[in-house]
């Protein structure tokens, strides 16, 4: 599935504070049960297309802490 990346409303995290992040596409989230997510250091570049239950349970690990802590 190819995503347009120039019509969507990016979103970042709030707990980025540098400005390199991943975002994230939450309209056509749900309009379509797909999330789009790219980098933001790039944001004319590619953007996955990930399934909205997949990226919920992403999001869910992430929040208790599942994939551990960056230094």
């Amino acid at each position: 599935m190819t995503t347009e990346v120039t019509t969507q409303l990016w979103v970042k995290s709030s707990y980025s504070n540098s400005g390199t992040c991943v975002e994230w596409a939450p309209r056509t989230a749900s309009a379509t049960g797909t999330v789009p997510v790219r980098d933001s250091k790039n944001p004319g570049g590619p953007a996955l297309a990930v399934a909205a239950d997949a990226f919920s349970s992403f999001v869910a690990g992430v929040k208790a802490g599942g994939f551990g802590t960056t230094a």
